[in-house]
């Protein structure tokens, strides 16, 4: 068996516990006319890596982005472009310039009474579909999605669907009758309520006074529709720890109106950055796009200094891959419940447990091997059985060979930092293994086994990293 028929065979001793079951995974979420920012970094990453997993494990993975793209704000989005817009800002950086709208129409409406019920009367007519509204809306969502879809292309993320909180909205008024039918809402002070005190959640509001809708009965109609669809054998809500109330509250009352689905709220800490770490602000909101530049142009340093011979074009790609994968692992590395405080200088060590430390393991075995064939041009590794005689040599194969129980474990709870987890103790073992073992200088035979173990190792940690979303260069 040849090295890469032995990692075929160690991804194939896995649990098929997918077996092509639909899951539908709800992550990222940002909200139209606003620009990515810190606090999306999570929802996107953490979602991403359970995505990968899932698939890896043999599920029919659904990835939808549900877009907060309905609501009270686009009556003030819709006069405030009326009145302001500056056209030649929004060619060139139409999320910011359409925010700028936003907050400048909001900003009126707090002090004059007249501009707040214009921007009533004009998300009514949104609402009622008035042609020239809902044109407006849509150029909104498709200027919006331009720019999310740029970032989401340089953090390699993609969905199969975005559908926002406006696919249900002709759904809300039939969720309210079914609650009613089963007597699980009543009235209070006018607007519509699911009292679940009882059950120890508080009242959850389902229609308001004024008749329209919140969150609460927005998904729940996106459940009812997720499984009459899709039929998912879980539904996965990525979302931050804040969410917590909302998502028992209506999964509970999910389970009332009989959805048999399973609804998992898999929820993140948020991510802090310490003061004066990150110099980039506008107002008090990092946007994500300067975090990322920040990250590429903090690599190069990197990267220059480990390879000033590169080539320059060469030491950007690099550093992109690497600048990306240190945001990434920093978040998938921990505990998703925990408060995450960014450092640059933790998120980019070549030593200790982080992205570049583990791509810097598997470029120096790249690094092995091409000695190796430079040296035996003549010789194919693959000839020669692997033989297990020194104490680090089967440490190291014995960890390999747990690498599809990471792989399920990591997705069973959710958790991303399992692999991470995985994928650094096998660097250590490596590392054990390559320091106090010889390789090129070895008989032949021990030779060419160290070099096989030195092949699934690198093959193993580019599967783990790229299930965590992160690339591995052949050189750093």
């Amino acid at each position: 068996m040849n090295s890469s028929e032995t990692v075929a065979w160690l991804w194939a001793t896995r649990l098929f516990i997918g077996n092509g079951k639909p899951v539908i995974i709800d992550y990222s979420s940002p909200n139209v006319a606003k620009p990515m920012h810190i606090g999306h970094i999570r929802s996107t990453v953490i979602g991403n890596a359970i995505d990968r997993l899932y698939r890896a494990l043999g599920y029919n993975v659904i990835a939808d982005n549900h877009l907060g793209d309905w609501g009270t704000q686009f009556g003030l989005i819709i006069l405030g472009y009326r009145e302001f817009a500056d056209q030649e800002a929004l060619k060139t950086a139409p999320v910011e310039e359409l925010e700028r709208i936003y907050v400048e129409s909001y900003n009126r409406s707090k002090d004059d009474d007249t501009w707040r019920d214009r921007a009533k009367a004009e998300l009514v007519k949104l609402q009622k579909g008035d042609p020239e509204n809902r044109k407006l809306w849509s150029t909104f969502i498709e200027l919006t999605l331009g720019e999310f879809n740029r970032i989401y292309k340089r953090l390699d993320v993609s969905f199969d669907l975005y559908r926002g909180e406006s696919f249900y909205n002709d759904d809300l008024a039939k969720v309210i009758e079914q609650l009613e039918e089963k007597k699980l809402c009543g009235e209070s002070d006018g607007a519509l309520i699911c009292n679940l005190e009882d059950d120890g959640l508080a009242v959850a509001i389902v229609r308001k006074s004024d008749g329209g809708y919140n969150y609460t009965t927005t998904d729940i109609a996106t459940v009812i529709s997720r499984t009459e669809e899709f039929q998912p054998s879980e539904i996965i809500y990525v979302t931050d720890e804040r969410q917590q109330l909302h998502f028992k509250q209506f999964f509970h009352i999910c389970k009332q109106l009989g959805i048999e689905t399973k609804l998992t709220h898999v929820w993140f800490g948020l991510m802090r950055l310490p003061e004066a770490t990150f110099s980039t602000r506008e107002g008090n909101v990092i946007k994500l796009e300067a975090l990322l530049d920040e990250a590429e142009a903090r690599a190069l340093d990197v990267v220059k200094a480990s390879s000033p011979d590169m080539d320059e074009a060469q030491q950007k790609e690099v550093a992109r891959a690497v600048g990306i994968g240190a945001i990434k692992y920093t978040d998938l590395s921990q505990n998703p419940q925990s408060l995450v405080t960014f450092t640059w200088e933790k998120a980019l060590a070549m030593d200790g447990n982080s992205a570049p430390y583990l791509q810097y393991a598997y470029a120096r075995i790249a690094s092995v091997r091409d000695k190796y064939a430079e040296k035996f041009p003549e010789t194919n590794p693959d000839d020669f059985p692997i033989i297990l005689t020194e104490e680090q040599e089967r440490r190291l194969a014995l960890k390999l060979t747990r690498f599809p129980a990471a792989v399920a474990t990591a997705a069973r709870l959710h958790r991303p930092s399992v692999m991470a987890d995985y994928l650094y103790d096998l660097s250590q073992a490596y590392s054990s293994f390559y320091q106090n073992v010889p390789f090129l200088r070895a008989d032949e035979g021990p030779r060419e086994s160290r070099i096989r173990l030195c092949t699934l190792t690198a093959a193993i940690l580019k599967k783990g990293l790229s299930l965590l979303g992160i690339e591995t260069p052949e050189r750093i």
